[in-house]
């Protein structure tokens, strides 16, 4: 009897770490993203270093995720000519197409309300970096001591980055959101649960073990 209710306490304590993955904390920020064709790829540079050409779009969420694996898409159509169609061309210029998406009240801050998702073309020096085409159309920008983008026109007022536990309440992006088709179990929560099923197995075996050889 010890023996197995040791073996049902350690699976509890697989299941509850494996809920515990399941509801892991998810980081408050605005992504960064570059289109390429007709789908969204997490930008591989920080916009203070990228230096988009003409004809570029990019884009910025703000939402909760975990992780660049995991973080939500800008939403809605992003053609450049939908955006840049009616900004000229200059010489020693060049033209970027970007997508601001402000989340969802749930992404938001307690107290704060997500202005609505726009568009706007920067035209800026051929040498621009994304910060510098972003801080042409979307004042005031707010960074950290770290230069990580903390708000764009404003928003959030507050924050930067910080920690949100899903069990809060908020919520990391749903697969919706993050525009995939990944929204099942935790890795985590299916190894307790396949860790479960082999310690009941085990039980049931010593209990008729220890029956047949009484």
């Amino acid at each position: 009897m010890i023996r197995r209710a040791a073996l049902l306490a350690l699976a509890a304590l697989l299941l509850a770490a494996g809920a515990g993955q399941a509801q892991a904390a998810g980081y408050r920020y605005w992504s960064f993203w570059d289109r390429d064709g007709d789908r969204w790829a997490y930008a591989t540079q920080g916009p203070s270093t990228a230096r988009p050409g003409d004809g570029d779009v990019q884009g910025f969420r703000f939402s909760v995720s975990e992780d660049s694996g995991d973080a939500a898409r800008p939403r809605g159509t992003a053609e450049f000519a939908d955006i840049c169609g009616r900004t000229p061309a200059r010489d020693g210029r060049k033209r970027v197409a970007l997508v601001l998406d402000f989340g969802t009240a749930a992404d938001a801050p307690s107290g704060e309300t997500p202005p609505a998702r726009r568009t706007a073309c920067a035209r800026v020096a051929e040498d621009a970096t994304t910060a510098e085409a972003l801080a042409a159309v979307a004042k005031p920008l707010r960074y950290d001591a770290n230069a990580l983008l903390c708000a764009i026109s404003g928003y959030p007022g507050t924050g930067c980055g910080e920690q949100v536990a899903d069990s809060s309440g908020d919520r990391a992006p749903a697969a919706g959101d993050r525009g995939d088709d990944r929204g099942g179990p935790s890795v985590g929560l299916v190894a307790g649960l396949a860790a479960v099923a082999a310690l009941g197995a085990a039980a049931v075996w010593q209990g008729r073990r220890r029956r047949g050889g009484a």
